[in-house]
């Protein structure tokens, strides 16, 4: 807008800085969504993958578990004796 009252050298060299500096804070913020999609779709995955190794540690954790406390065993009978009872 300078550029337009202002007739001089100096107030165009300000005025194509100002559009140049608009230019270039379009452009990194352009860059910084495409980065925070990436970074958002890279969190997805991320996350798809943990809940499959966490579902394959809660299971090993389970199965040492039952192996160190195994669950009681059912209590055991008397032999019936063989042979005639009077």
């Amino acid at each position: 807008m300078a550029a337009n009252v202002l007739n001089s050298h100096r107030a165009v060299q300000m005025s194509v800085f100002v559009v140049r500096a608009f230019i270039k804070m379009r452009g990194v913020l352009t860059d910084t969504r495409d980065l925070a999609h990436k970074l958002a779709a890279l969190e997805k995955d991320l996350k798809g993958r943990l809940n499959v190794h966490e579902a394959a540690i809660v299971t090993i954790l389970q199965r040492v578990m039952d192996i160190l406390d195994p669950p009681p065993a059912s209590p055991l009978r008397k032999p019936r004796r063989i042979g005639f009872r009077a």
